[in-house]
């Protein structure tokens, strides 16, 4: 390498956008790059609710499952289980959702939105559907459908242990 060359290699990047590089045959990070972006739009979002990291999508499994548990709201979610308590902790002392112990199993709790938190919902959904309308206006709405269902299988696939039979591997 010459010395102007090497002395090319070492000035900094120009352009706005950084080339993706390795990250351009890699699932999981480009989903966090993505995530990463999704996540800061959502958090700005929803501050003026006052809500914690993961509230939203808590209370959109309970509004749509009543009577579930925290440890099947910590494995939907993918959150460790004590950070799911966390939430619903948060939750209930705002009087948004309810927890009532099992009858059959004490150690048990069903989960319940009240009808505050079914109205706080009610007002968050608007904030939340304009967060993604970048996305969906970058996409056709046959594409926007089929990115969900992209995502739900590649959710299934992860949740249920991981290697789905006849899939193929991840490039390295």
């Amino acid at each position: 390498m010459t010395r102007v060359e090497a002395a090319e290699a070492n000035e900094p990047h120009s352009g706005e956008d950084l080339k993706p590089g390795l990250l351009s045959g890699y699932l999981g990070p480009r989903v966090r790059l993505v995530w990463n972006l999704l996540s800061s739009k959502m958090e700005a979002a929803l501050a003026p609710f006052g809500l914690r990291t993961g509230a939203f999508s808590t209370l959109a499994l309970i509004a749509a499952n009543p009577g579930c548990s925290q440890n099947q709201l910590a494995k939907a979610l993918g959150m460790d289980k004590s950070a799911v308590v966390a939430i619903i902790d948060d939750l209930e002392a705002r009087g948004l959702a309810s927890r009532v112990r099992g009858t059959q199993d004490r150690r048990r709790h069903a989960l319940t939105l009240t009808p505050e938190g079914e109205a706080f919902m009610e007002r968050m959904s608007g904030v939340v559907a304009r967060v993604g309308l970048p996305i969906r206006g970058a996409l056709s709405k046959r594409e926007f459908e089929q990115l969900l269902s992209l995502l739900d299988r590649a959710y299934e696939a992860l949740s249920h242990g991981g290697r789905v039979p006849g899939a193929q591997k991840e490039r390295p």
